[in-house]
């Protein structure tokens, strides 16, 4: 029997992240190809984890990578991974992407709200309306009992001044004068300026 040797083909290593992103600090335009061959997956991977939407993940991670080109120069070897300095900023844009969008829906929902305003308030019409008719009520009882009759029938039942005279049995000239009286002494009463 003989035995099989199984030799396992090399490990392939993949690029010097740090070396590629050394070069990039330089404006290495191929390395920064290389740089971004490497880590657009990943990027895009956590972005969309994030944001959950392919078209906003696929801006977001492009944000990434032209800041990684930018701000290559700022990255510390000692203080980690490149994969981890870069998957760091990534999640960051992506968080501030989701808070961004988040203060927009809060603020058009603010500008929602302040633009949906009623026209009145029923409530208060209403205690207005019944403070205010009680009010008119009162000042009646001030009138003289043909004052009050010639304003009734001609304000709140809608009869012509000759239509009160008769109805009163009162010349018209007479009943001129008392609505004219009546009126005034209500408007006095209301607090109505003239």
């Amino acid at each position: 029997m003989s035995a099989v040797v199984h030799l396992a083909a090399p490990r392939r290593r993949g690029p010097d992240l740090k070396e590629l992103l050394a070069q990039v600090a330089f404006g290495d335009q191929d390395a920064f190809a290389h740089l971004y061959d490497a880590l657009a997956g990943p990027v895009y991977g956590l972005v969309l984890r994030v944001l959950r939407d392919p078209a906003q993940s696929e801006e977001v991670a492009q944000e990434v990578l032209l800041e990684v080109w930018r701000n290559a120069a700022r990255y510390q070897p000692e203080r980690g991974e490149v994969t981890a300095w870069v998957l760091t900023i990534a999640h960051r844009r992506a968080v501030d992407r989701v808070r961004a969008a988040q203060a927009a829906s809060d603020r058009e929902q603010r500008a929602a709200a302040r633009s949906h305003t009623t026209d009145f308030d029923e409530v208060v019409e209403q205690v207005e309306s019944r403070i205010e008719r009680e009010q008119v009520r009162r000042c009646l009882k001030t009138l003289t009992e043909l004052q009050r009759a010639s304003v009734t029938l001609a304000y709140y039942r809608g009869f012509s001044y000759p239509e009160v005279a008769d109805m009163l049995g009162t010349p018209l000239g007479t009943i001129k004068t008392r609505m004219r009286d009546g009126l005034i002494r209500l408007r006095d009463c209301l607090g109505v300026a003239s």
